[in-house]
Order: structure tokens, then sequence, then C-alpha cells
């Protein structure tokens, strides 16, 4: 890890599931960002965040114009996330989450923008540890879906709007880069290129 303050730094992390996207826990036993970063330099933040029961891509820099460049609503970024739903999704519920659904922010009504929305048969995802309940009398699917807005547990939101509530999350694209072969806990250097 670069230690001169000067440097831009860029790293491309796979959060894992009960991870915090944050370097100061909240409370005693939560594992944070320190615990794979125990050496990096104090200017260097995540661009966002995943909770802490979502996994997946998590930039970290300390290079503020392209953070701007990622988190500002009027660039709107796209981002991918394969969500495991609960039951099998319909039609009608895909065509509804492509079109926008009302979703509660902060105790008032919001419309999300349109998205691309479609079922999936994800390949080689990683156990998660701990798994997600297993109801052998209800099926689980998978959805991806790509939004260019960030607003708190969206994605969640959307699915419990449509009737499919978010048992497993997880972002694998923001603009251009894709996890690809990172493994959860893994992360790479990467450049601003790579993204947009």
């Amino acid at each position: 890890m670069p230690k001169n303050k000067s440097s831009k730094i860029y790293i491309a992390f796979y959060k894992p599931y009960g991870v915090l996207s944050q370097f100061t826990p909240e409370s005693k036993g939560d594992l944070t960002l320190k615990d794979y970063f125990p050496k990096i330099p104090k200017d260097v933040y995540p661009i966002g965040r995943l909770d802490k029961d979502s996994e997946g891509l998590l930039f970290l820099t300390n290079d503020n114009i392209f953070k701007n460049k990622i988190l500002d609503p009027i660039n709107k970024i796209s981002k991918t996330y394969w969500a495991q739903v609960d039951g099998l999704i319909s039609r009608e519920a895909l065509v509804s989450l492509a079109e926008g659904v009302p979703i509660r922010i902060k105790n008032s009504s919001y419309q999300t923008r349109p998205a691309k929305a479609s079922i999936i048969l994800p390949e080689n995802i990683p156990e998660r540890n701990p798994p997600i309940r297993y109801r052998k009398s209800i099926p689980t699917s998978w959805v991806s879906l790509t939004i260019s807005e960030g607003k708190n547990r969206q994605v969640r939101r959307m699915g419990a709007a449509v009737g499919f509530p978010v048992l497993r999350l997880i972002r694998v694209q923001i603009a251009n880069y894709k996890l690809s072969s990172l493994k959860p806990g893994n992360w790479e250097k990467i450049h601003p290129g790579m993204v947009y």
C-alpha cells in the first residue's frame, strides 16, 4: 500500500457479508474495513456504502474527484446488483422494477427511476456465512437489477415493494468495473479508466 499521502489510491474491494463499510466499529465485535486494510493511509475512504448484510463491490480512494464522479446523482453512474429473493419472481414484478416503483425513504414516498431487471441463474457465487435461511416449501430466485441512483437500502426496498423480499444482495458492478475474479475479502488496485 502506498505510504506517500500525495499518491492517488484506487481500490476495488469485495466486501463480505457482516462487514461494516467503514473503519470504525459501531459495537463490540463488529468487523470493519480496518480488519482488511490495517495499514491503509488515513485519507482513504470508501465511496458510498454497502449495508452490513449486503455483499460485493466497494471502491476505496483518496481522490475526491473520482469519489464525486461516482456519487454525484447528475452522473447517473449505473450499479448492478444480484438479489436472491423470496419466491419465484413474476414477470409483472420484473416489469414494475424496470418501470420504477414507489418506496418509502425517511417517511416520504419516492418513485424509483427506470431500471434494468431480469431473472438470472448466476454461477460461482461464493457461499455466504451464515447462509440465508432455507425453507423447503418456498423457493428463491435471483434477479439482476441495474439502477442509476443510490437511495438508502434501495434494492431491498424495491424488492419489498413488488412483494419479493431480498434475502441476499451482492453488488457486482459499478459503471464499467465488474467484480469478476475477486472473492469476498479480496481487493485489487485499479485506476479510474477501469471504471468509466
